[in-house]
């Protein structure tokens, strides 16, 4: 069956394509957070996959719900994992945490360390203590060879000055954007992809609508952080995988172009950054 996708009001340009050969992948989706039942967790990404969500990369903020939400997704071969401990964990990360990490690591399917970073929003711990568990994690992520993936709540600046110091030797994701367009500039000249959310629907989210215009397409991502940032449209609801394509077609109408040619592009891009081949 035929669907019309886009029609561009600036050129009349009409776009055919066969409905459902668009495929999203979500860079950052709290599963366990969305349900804690097994079944419902695969019953989500059964979902997501319907609505042309290929793969879903699950993180955990915790290393003990990290292995417990891993060993239930072991057999839900199109999601991926991040391993990591986010500054929410800064004061009590676990024993041994940094072998459970590389533990975590050697297992399938895992292509990042994360989520970590800096929130002095909620002011976790100490801001000593949050940069020095940043730091770690990055020293962890090269010497496995992985890309990051950056949590960052008021501490850009921090960020910044950390990662100039410390190069990631296989990059990383500013997820959840939501600095400006010239902070964005200074990322992607440190091998950083920005992740845009359901933050990006809103209309008054104007320095995000700007950085979406400007950003090469080649260094954009698209997640759904679910069940957080729900996009405007599901307002009210707990956001899922499942609605992730408002998030790509938010940004294709930012930038005036095909959601055709946006959603290849923010699916080779993940798949560039997580090192999966194009048959993944």
């Amino acid at each position: 069956m035929l669907s019309l996708v886009y029609v561009s009001s600036r050129h009349q340009i009409l776009s055919i394509q066969w409905l459902g050969n668009m495929q999203y992948f979500d860079t950052h989706a709290h599963i366990g957070l969305i349900h804690e039942d097994q079944i419902e967790q695969l019953l989500i990404i059964q979902r997501a996959k319907r609505a042309e969500v290929k793969h879903i990369v699950s993180i955990c903020n915790s290393l003990g719900d990290f292995f417990q939400i891993y060993d239930n997704l072991k057999t839900a071969a199109n999601v991926y994992h991040a391993v990591g401990v986010s500054p929410s964990e800064v004061a009590n990360p676990g024993l041994d945490w940094e072998d459970k990490i590389r533990k975590g690591a050697d297992l399938d399917r895992v292509v990042a360390i994360g989520e970590i970073g800096l929130d002095y929003y909620r002011k976790f711990g100490d801001k000593k203590s949050q940069i020095e568990l940043f730091i770690r994690q990055i020293d962890m992520a090269n010497s496995l060879g992985l890309p990051i993936i950056i949590h960052n709540r008021e501490a850009g600046e921090d960020i910044m000055s950390i990662l100039r110091d410390r190069p990631i030797d296989k990059g990383g994701i500013l997820h959840c954007y939501s600095e400006d367009w010239n902070y964005a500039k200074k990322a992607i000249d440190m091998n950083l992809y920005v992740s845009f959310a359901g933050n990006v629907t809103y209309r008054n989210a104007k320095n995000l609508h700007e950085t979406a215009a400007r950003l090469p397409l080649d260094r954009i991502l698209i997640e759904t952080e679910s069940p957080f940032m729900v996009p405007s449209r599901y307002k009210g609801k707990r956001n899922k995988p499942a609605y992730l394509s408002e998030v790509a077609e938010a940004i294709a109408e930012i930038r005036d172009q095909p959601i055709e040619v946006v959603a290849d592009a923010l699916y080779e891009n993940s798949l560039r950054i997580f090192n999966l081949p194009a048959d993944a």
